[in-house]
């Protein structure tokens, strides 16, 4: 419908002999009916460049706008504001178009199957994943499930950091606890892992024992000596944990990455020469340093260090440029928010390579903490974990439909307060909750009327016309543009409100409305309707990874 009047309008102004082709067309739906189902200020937009009242442009495009079927009148409010009111025909169409979509309701192909990469929860091998992978694992799939909705070609990306400081903590860690060294021991080391899965991947290494992960099958040596088996074992060891945890929650990644295949293909190395090529770097203080400042940033950084060691942001400017050269038109990160400052500083990498990547190339989408409550206190530790609240923890707590719902129904970049005595209400409080009972309770009226749901694609509709009915239809009429809206902004969450907004006219009207009436026209009206809700309710859990159930 938004397309079909953006049509209208754009014929009207060549009608009037205005050219809108470099003004954006604003169609927007009023807070208030009285105000009509559509909005417009095209009049305004155009009074300056035709040096006209906007007001009169209202009437002569109202004058000149082509006739419509699904228009009941068109008014001028305000300065200028083009406000449609559209048919009882047209808001009833919706119906149909959903029960002939079915699934594919909703979806587009604006992004004309391009390329897009998704990167999220890439955590260190270092230990089980936390809330806060939890959180970036939510959103990241629900943006990856957004763009896919929206015709792009989405690849799912996990990068591991098996390199570094926090890996040889790691190998120290677990030496220590296989050679029975207890953590308050005075010998434990400062800097190393205190949970009990620490233990785990000792005992499992002295027992000599075999793990695989996505793309590695390693076997312990047993030798306490051998710190690269060590090293390997404990790598492998937290990669297939983390991919219990995943799958535990449901998460598929097309392609896993490793932190050091960038330095043992030499694509760091690489990546540091044509740095140096391009003449952005310069050394100082016997270090290497990229000319940052070139590209925004508020001051230079090292690139090498003193000791000939790469500094942090180095692989993941190469890590990017593999991503480019596999021609990923777009790039999404998700990742928390400690990243931010590493955001200007890889893409003034990137451009200082100077082969073409876009200045605002990659896109980064950050994550505030969570805060678990349990009883109204704070939970801050898991007893596997030791120091912070794990993934599984909360799933074995209130289920996957729930921890991926309260994960990502709130903006990524504001704080999250996760109630799991909320999560696991069976109350109409509980959001998720109170959505799947939506669902649920269509199908119980659905089940006990029995009928073909196929038949009710062309059943007449007009029965439909009590206000709870227009405001029902409504809502669903708006579901292709929040999937729409959702992808544009990369806000998942603006899907979970929509869920809450259709459930809670769902209930609204279950509550006042009988369906299995003897008039049979009224009741195959109202199973039409209440079928189309069931799907919109059911494609959009789907795009947060929650089922829709059809008993509770």
């Amino acid at each position: 419908m938004k397309a079909h009047l953006s049509s209208l309008l754009t014929q009207a102004a060549a009608n009037i002999g205005a050219d809108i082709s470099q003004i954006n067309l604003i169609l927007e739906r009023p807070k208030s009916a009285e105000h009509g189902d559509f909005s417009s200020n095209l009049a305004m937009m155009l009074a300056k460049p035709l040096r006209k009242n906007p007001r009169e442009l209202a009437t002569s495009l109202i004058k000149a706008l082509p006739q419509s079927e699904y228009i009941a009148k068109v008014e001028i409010a305000g300065a200028g504001f083009i406000n449609f009111f559209l048919n009882t025909q047209s808001k009833q169409s919706v119906i149909g178009e959903i029960l002939q979509q079915g699934a594919l309701f909703g979806r587009n192909d604006s992004g004309k199957n391009e390329k897009v990469q998704v990167e999220f929860v890439s955590a260190n091998p270092t230990g089980p994943l936390h809330v806060g992978h939890g959180r970036g694992a939510a959103v990241g799939d629900c943006l990856a499930r957004l763009l896919d909705a929206n015709g792009w070609d989405v690849t799912r990306e996990f990068y591991y950091n098996d390199a570094g400081a926090q890996i040889d903590n790691l190998v120290i860690s677990v030496l220590a606890r296989a050679k029975g060294i207890a953590t308050d021991d005075a010998s434990f080391p400062e800097n190393g892992y205190r949970g009990d899965y620490i233990v785990d991947i000792a005992n499992a290494y002295l027992a000599k024992s075999t793990v695989t992960a996505d793309d590695m099958q390693v076997t312990a040596s047993g030798d306490l000596n051998d710190t690269e088996s060590v090293r390997a074992f404990a790598v492998a060891y937290l990669r297939h944990e983390q991919d219990l945890d995943l799958n535990a929650f449901q998460i598929k990644f097309n392609v896993f990455s490793l932190e050091s295949a960038l330095y043992s293909t030499g694509k760091v190395e690489n990546t540091v020469q044509n740095l140096i090529k391009s003449g952005h770097t310069y050394e100082q203080d016997d270090a290497l340093w990229l000319k940052t400042t070139d590209f925004g940033d508020d001051k230079d950084r090292v690139m090498r260090k003193t000791d000939g060691g790469y500094t942090y942001f180095v692989p993941d400017v190469a890590y990017h440029l593999d991503k480019w050269n596999r021609g990923f038109v777009r790039v999404i990160n998700e990742q928390g928010a400690d990243h931010h400052s590493t955001i200007t500083r890889v893409r003034a990498g990137l451009q200082a390579l100077d082969v073409g990547i876009p200045p605002a190339w990659p896109d980064y989408v950050l994550h505030q903490m969570v805060t678990v409550m349990r009883g109204g206190e704070e939970v801050k530790l898991s007893k596997r974990a030791g120091s912070y609240v794990t993934l599984r923890d909360l799933i074995d707590e209130v289920g996957c439909d729930a921890t991926r719902y309260f994960l990502a129904a709130r903006r990524a970049d504001s704080q999250l307060v996760f109630d799991i005595d909320l999560a696991r209400a069976q109350t109409n409080d509980n959001p998720v909750y109170y959505i799947q009972y939506a669902h649920a309770r269509i199908n119980s009226v659905l089940t006990q009327w029995n009928g073909e749901i196929s038949s009710l694609k062309g059943v007449n509709l007009s029965p439909l016309n009590m206000p709870n009915e227009a405001k029902l239809m409504q809502r669903l009429s708006e579901y292709p543009e929040v999937v729409s809206d959702a992808a544009t902004e990369l806000a998942p969450h603006t899907i979970a409100n929509y869920l809450k907004e259709c459930a809670a006219d769902l209930h609204s009207y279950y509550n006042d409305t009988k369906f299995l009436v003897d008039d049979t026209s009224i009741k195959l009206a109202r199973m039409a309707l209440i079928s189309a809700t069931q799907q919109v309710l059911k494609n959009g859990l789907d795009l947060l990874g929650v089922s829709a159930p059809n008993k509770m």
